[in-house]
């Protein structure tokens, strides 16, 4: 049992930056792969960046956000959060925290066990 809740989204300009919030409650943080996904409008919910669990963190970013986004982990505040500078319209999309029970870092959409609300992301031009 394991509740993950979103804050940061909201409007932004071209250009601009924002931070993602995911807040954790439940069973132990730690064990888990940390991940960031996102939908579109008429889109398949799609895979930006996860982390994994531990000291010696790995991450790993989809090729349309690498060098823009960053997600990080707080392990003591049960916390993920995703920065995203550079923002772009086509970064408009409902944005997903979710967790997986995997210890490697995982992209696929199934190998993930719990799932946030979701908040939007507005980038207007």
């Amino acid at each position: 049992q394991v509740q993950l809740v979103e804050s940061g989204g909201g409007l932004v300009q071209a250009g601009g930056s924002l931070r993602l919030s995911c807040a954790a409650s439940g069973r132990t943080f730690s064990n888990y792969v940390m991940g960031w996904f996102r939908q579109a409008p008429g889109k398949e919910r799609e895979f930006v960046a996860a982390i994994s669990w531990g000291g010696g963190s790995t991450t790993y970013y989809a090729d349309s956000v690498k060098g823009r986004f960053t997600i990080s982990r707080d392990n003591a505040k049960n916390t993920v959060y995703l920065q995203m500078n550079s923002l772009k319209p086509e970064d408009t999309a409902v944005y997903y925290c979710a967790a997986s029970h995997s210890i490697l870092v995982v992209t696929g959409l199934h190998e993930y066990d719990y799932w946030g609300q979701g908040t939007q992301v507005t980038v207007s031009s």
